[in-house]
């Protein structure tokens, strides 16, 4: 079989993008793993598939570089929204089914924001502090991000005990200014350091102005590759809701791949 495909990229984080509304394409592991891979297949972060669902514009199934079905991802989410908008699937106001839940999207020319889910809770752990914004997440502060060794580091906790048994996401934040931070992610699934993480960037920022109560949103994200903005409102139950994940989300290329 034939299979077209498309890459798309949100701050460094890249994905490939599959229409599957004809549900031609059957996700198998290590089919995606093998299509994910740096330097022998296509290579992306994640492979993401756009699918038909009653009451919304589309579904949205996300996989990480490992070939799992993973948890919600918010660059992909952004940038499932502009490979939706190029199909034509939606316009510029999208509602779409993530495993999460619902999401609404915005987009407003070359930036997208994304609607994500409420956050509940954030709870102080081993120095760090650990939240669900969608995917889990453990924060950590570090005068000088540049210096850490995010790979060593990122992979010991993802894999400690305290995280088990499904591991977490981990982030080494930097306070650059009030309101805007440094973020680097070593993200579960892809077993790597990435170039960006959307709810990785939502969890440090939350975390952030969580313990810094002066801190009003949007708080700015910088990432090894390129800006977001995390958008929030405060409150008691939840404790942070209208949370928007703000930034760009770009068509690299298409092509064509034979598969069995």
């Amino acid at each position: 079989m034939r299979l077209t495909f498309y890459k798309y990229q949100g701050t460094g984080n890249d994905f490939i993008m599959i229409d599957n509304r004809s549900g031609q394409f059957r996700p198998e592991e290590k089919r995606i793993a093998s299509m994910c891979r740096r330097r022998t297949g296509i290579g992306a972060d994640g492979l993401i598939l756009l699918e038909d669902h009653p009451g919304y514009d589309f579904a949205m199934r996300y996989f990480n570089a490992d070939g799992g079905e993973s948890t919600m991802c918010g660059n992909g989410g952004r940038c499932v929204i502009a490979f939706a908008r190029a199909l034509g699937v939606c316009g510029d106001r999208p509602r779409f089914l993530a495993i999460d839940g619902e999401h609404a999207g915005e987009i407003h020319g070359d930036s997208i924001k994304l609607k994500m889910k409420d956050v509940n809770e954030i709870r102080d752990t081993e120095g760090g502090y650990f939240l669900d914004t969608g995917s889990p997440h453990y924060v950590l502060f570090r005068e000088d991000v540049q210096q850490t060794d995010v790979f060593s580091e990122g992979r010991k906790l993802r894999y400690s005990d305290l995280f088990a048994p499904g591991g977490t996401n981990v982030n080494f934040v930097q306070v650059l200014e009030p309101r805007t931070i440094f973020n680097r992610t070593y993200e579960r699934g892809v077993e790597d350091e990435t170039l960006s993480c959307g709810t990785g960037s939502i969890a440090a920022a939350l975390v952030h102005a969580h313990i810094r109560q002066n801190v009003s949103s949007p708080v700015t994200v910088r990432t090894r590759g390129g800006t977001l903005k995390v958008w929030f409102s405060r409150g008691d139950d939840p404790l942070y809701s209208e949370i928007m994940l703000e930034g760009p989300a770009t068509a690299v290329y298409e092509g064509t791949l034979e598969i069995s």
